[in-house]
């Protein structure tokens, strides 16, 4: 059985602050159950490492819990947050605290072709 989980948000689109409360919060319930979880932010998703930008969305409308909030739980719970080197150069390196790495192709492929790792999509 596979001991890690990678959820690589790829298509979520930060326009729409819906789509943005499942992968974080998978990642902590993941957390929690003492798996090792990291949440790899690339292409639109990317603009989420960003300072500012994750502190204006709300999953759900009116609600005081925005979506760094959802980040700073996952974090909180041990979840790593990396980001792509792409996504970097796109979005710039005023990132948020919670980013802990940046990351290259190579490292998502190994990671998602490595038999104890389980990969999630968003």
């Amino acid at each position: 059985m596979a001991d890690k989980l990678m959820i690589v948000m790829v298509n979520t689109d930060p326009s729409n602050p819906s789509e943005l409360g499942a992968p974080f919060f998978q990642a902590t319930v993941a957390a929690a159950m003492e798996y090792d979880v990291e949440v790899i932010l690339t292409a639109r998703s990317g603009e989420l490492a960003k300072k500012g930008v994750a502190e204006k969305l709300h999953v759900i409308e009116g609600s005081p819990k925005s979506v760094y909030d959802f980040i700073k739980d996952a974090h909180d719970a041990g979840v790593k947050f990396k980001v792509c080197t792409p996504t970097r150069e796109l979005w710039g390196d005023d990132l948020i605290p919670e980013i802990e790495e940046t990351v290259g192709g190579a490292y998502v492929i190994q990671q998602a072709m490595d038999d104890d790792v389980v990969t999630f999509t968003y």
